[in-house]
């Protein structure tokens, strides 16, 4: 079996009494889009800067390509292309002259022109990046972490604060490099971006591991999850017996149904699967009708 491009065991990072990423454990193959999915402070880019070694983990281990990336950061960096989800540039300087400023790190790198004409950047060459439209400054820092010619890129929330036209844009950009094989890492709180570009995603809330697979694997695992805590807390329901318990439980049940039936509804493109998901997530409601509430 190929070693996975990228190998997470049991990763683990605290910040004071606050476990950001807690026990979490993936790969990532190569050739493969993969994607970390969870809402704004789920713990992506925390998981991101520990795989890098750009943080240190409390427990664990990460790979890249074999390696560890604080042992070898030389060596992983010659391999790897990177976009954090605070790029900055130094004030006054053109496309052009980021580009020439992040070639000067390899020893062989990539053609930057050829790149700023596949990602459409061609004419904007001698532009200040300070002019550029956000649309724009993502797709160059697309660029800018392919001029070391890498073998995997990471690409940290690549499309937030973008509108709906320079998202889609950008999805383009990423698809042409998906068609020429190369192994992308992002992470995104987008559910149709997840499904528009990866081949397999990661669900992480408050740091952990909800659920990991293909879109299909992922939905299907969720609409199971909903059908299972909705059995639980009618059984719990019959058990007790008690009206008040019967009404905290309710109450609870559909919140945590309602918040994976829309996580569910929006990983589903088509109207087939949208009717499966709504189907799934007014099901449990249909159980509870049929409950009694003692007198």
């Amino acid at each position: 079996m190929k070693e996975p491009s990228v190998s997470v065991r049991n990763l683990t990072k605290s910040f004071s009494a606050r476990r950001v990423v807690d026990d979490l454990s993936f790969d990532v193959q190569k050739g493969e889009v993969f994607a970390l999915l969870g809402h704004n402070g789920a713990g992506k880019s925390t998981t991101i800067d520990l795989i890098l070694g750009l943080k240190t983990p409390d427990g664990g281990t990460a790979r890249i390509l074999g390696m560890d990336a604080v042992r070898n950061r030389k060596q992983v960096f010659e391999r790897v292309g990177v976009q954090l989800q605070n790029t900055r540039y130094q004030p006054g300087i053109t496309v052009e002259e980021a580009c020439i400023e992040y070639a000067s790190l390899y020893a062989d790198p990539a053609d930057y022109p050829r790149l700023l004409e596949q990602f459409g950047l061609d004419a904007l060459r001698k532009s200040f990046v300070s002019k550029l439209s956000g649309g724009e400054r993502q797709k160059l820092s697309v660029v800018l972490a392919l001029i070391g010619d890498p073998e995997i890129v990471f690409l940290d929330e690549l499309t937030t604060g973008l509108d709906v036209v320079a998202r889609r844009e950008v999805w383009r950009t990423l698809k042409r490099l998906k068609e020429q094989g190369l192994t992308i890492f992002l992470t995104t709180h987008y559910t149709e971006e997840a499904e528009a570009l990866c081949d397999r995603v990661c669900i992480i809330k408050s740091g952990k591991k909800i659920t990991e697979g293909t879109i299909e694997e992922v939905v299907a695992a969720l609409s199971t999850l909903i059908l299972t805590v909705a059995a639980v807390a009618v059984f719990g329901y019959r058990m007790q017996g008690s009206v008040a318990v019967y009404i905290a439980v309710w109450l609870l049940t559909m919140l945590s149904m309602f918040s994976i039936g829309l996580m569910v509804a929006s990983l589903c493109r088509t109207t087939k699967s949208m009717d499966v998901a709504t189907s799934l997530l007014y099901f449990p409601m249909l159980l509870f009708s049929g409950a009694t509430i003692p007198a």
